[in-house]
């Protein structure tokens, strides 16, 4: 009765062990995901902070560039501290990426902005993005490692789904601080100082975090190793120096986490650039919105977490690729129906177009905002890229002066090397920005035509998709690797297709639209990727859903 009573204790306890790994990991990881998105969500206001000696088109992009270093440099993260939780162990190591993400957040909010100090503030804005990249680089592979070796074979997917709702959480906690100080102080006083306060309250969480996680045990599969002494001497070698170690980070890298990042950044920071910069709906009802979607979708993380344990993960992660892939176009041009409809009925109404010569006409990206767009076609797009306005292109005679047509009417460009140029410019905006209102085209959403109800169930599927193939991608990485190189191995292709082909989706996508003017063209970005995934992935990744992942 004795060792029947005490074997019933030592479960609740081993079972009480595993929730506080659970809660721990989980909480650690949604601060740092705070501190990283605080960032995204703020774009267009750091853009006037630090970038402010461009134009207004190209400080946005910039910012959005700036937002994508930190993902750049998230492999590399990956590498070294991957390689670092491979030998030292995994709760040491996100120890530290913790710390260095927090302490990169803070400075943020305490970097004087370009009016201050000139170049050295976007110089120093970028570095701490790239610490922050770093850190988070070896975040994520600790955190999902650590749980996943902690949990049984037959809930992992559960058990790692609780680490999956922590980027969403924190991001839907950095919208939700942000929202909060906007509505305490007016808007001039949020985009002067206000926005700094989301980044100091970081502090307050980092020191919950590190307490918290100092309360924790190295994992069980790493402890065992250490001690029959298997641990890898070279995990980064062992992982892509040999080729059936790497074969199988590729086809992670191709098959799965691409097309999962490209959905997860469409569903979530794509879909807020989309109501914001092309829809011209106010910020605090966008995020409002993104909010609210991630409120209702969030549980789904775990739910097909769950289901990945009982079904398998490989159907899940697959199936939301390709839905998303077929579904984007029709659900993005419902929100503009729903969230601008003033716009889609211009569009249809007095259509856009601009007649010139294609080779006039250069590739309107302009990240640092030293290109001069003086031809004809240049300034015609660049004039219709700076108001948001949708527009096609047609092919004219070489030598041809750009003309817009808006619906009958036909507006001349000009060549910005005349003598007279400033004159022609002034009345050529003139006559655009008129022809335009008159033409239905708004400046900005108009909120008594918005159908939020409808842009939310919109929001949600986009989430949907999100946690489908992200939900059960963690407890499918873990068990694809084996322990001694787990950490290192998984990191890579995650950070890879997360950080790369991920991060660079906002910045890719709108360069794209700017190019065609087509505010849909930026989709096909996603679509190509995830559809490619949904390929590679159904030919080449095999079902882990049970496996023993420790060796």
């Amino acid at each position: 009765m004795v060792s029947v009573s005490a074997s019933a204790a030592n479960g609740r306890a081993d079972i009480r062990e595993k929730r506080k790994v659970v809660f721990a990991s989980s909480l650690g990881t949604v601060f740092e995901w705070y501190d990283f998105y605080l960032y995204g969500s703020l774009a267009a206001v750091i853009s006037k902070q630090f970038f402010s000696a461009v134009n207004p088109t190209a400080a946005f992009i910039f910012a959005l560039m700036a937002f994508a270093a930190g993902f750049a440099v998230r492999p590399f993260g990956a590498l070294v501290f991957g390689r670092l939780g491979d030998l030292v162990g995994r709760k040491y190591t996100f120890l530290i990426t913790i710390l260095m993400m927090g302490a990169s957040t803070f400075v943020v909010g305490i970097l004087p902005s370009y009016a201050s100090i000139g170049i050295a503030a976007p110089i120093i804005l970028v570095a701490l993005r790239l610490l922050q990249g770093l850190a988070l680089g070896g975040e994520y592979g600790g955190a999902a490692t650590y749980v996943a070796e902690h949990a049984p074979n037959d809930k992992r997917g559960l058990y790692t789904s609780w680490i999956q709702t922590t980027a969403t959480i924190g991001l839907f906690l950095s919208l939700l601080v942000i929202l909060g100080v906007r509505l305490s102080m007016s808007t001039e006083a949020f985009e002067d100082w206000g926005w700094r306060i989301p980044f100091l309250v970081s502090i307050v969480l980092l020191g919950i975090s590190v307490w918290i996680r100092m309360q924790l045990n190295e994992s069980p599969a790493f402890q065992k190793m250490k001690e029959e002494g298997t641990r890898s001497k070279a995990p980064i070698t062992e992982s892509f120096g040999q080729w059936r170690n790497l074969k199988i980070v590729l086809i992670a890298l191709f098959g799965l986490t691409a097309g999962q990042a490209v959905v997860w950044y469409t569903g979530q920071f794509y879909a807020l650039f989309f109501l914001t910069q092309t829809l011209k709906i106010d910020a605090q009802t966008a995020n409002l919105l993104i909010a609210g979607s991630l409120l209702v979708g969030t549980p789904f993380f775990v739910f097909f977490g769950w289901l990945s344990d009982k079904i398998g993960r490989k159907p899940i992660i697959m199936a939301g690729c390709l839905i998303a892939a077929l579904t984007y176009f029709p659900i993005f041009k419902a929100m503009t129906h729903y969230g601008n409809p003033a716009l889609e009925q211009a569009v249809n109404s007095a259509p856009v177009v601009v007649v010139a010569d294609p080779a006039e006409c250069t590739f309107q990206f302009n990240p640092v905002g030293t290109s001069k767009f003086t031809s004809t076609c240049d300034i015609a797009k660049s004039a219709l890229v700076k108001r948001g306005t949708p527009y096609e292109n047609e092919a004219a005679p070489a030598g041809t002066p750009a003309q817009i047509k808006v619906g009958d009417i036909v507006i001349a460009s000009y060549n910005g090397l005349a003598a007279d140029a400033a004159e022609q410019g002034t009345a050529f905006n003139a006559a655009l920005s008129q022809t335009l209102d008159d033409a239905g085209y708004p400046a900005k959403a108009q909120p008594s035509e918005i159908n939020y109800v409808m842009l939310l169930v919109l929001l949600f599927i986009l989430v949907l998709f999100v946690t489908m193939v992200y939900g059960p991608i963690a407890a499918l990485l873990v068990e694809m690797f084996p322990t001694r190189i787990r950490y290192t191995s998984m990191s890579l292709p995650y950070h890879i297709g997360n950080g790369w082909f991920g991060g660079f989706l906002p910045t890719t996508a709108f360069a794209i639209v700017a190019a065609t003017g087509n505010i849909y063209d930026g989709l096909w970005y996603p679509i190509i990727i995830a559809a490619g995934t949904f390929v590679i992935g159904m030919l080449f990744v095999r079902e882990t859903k049970g496996h023993s992942i420790i060796d």
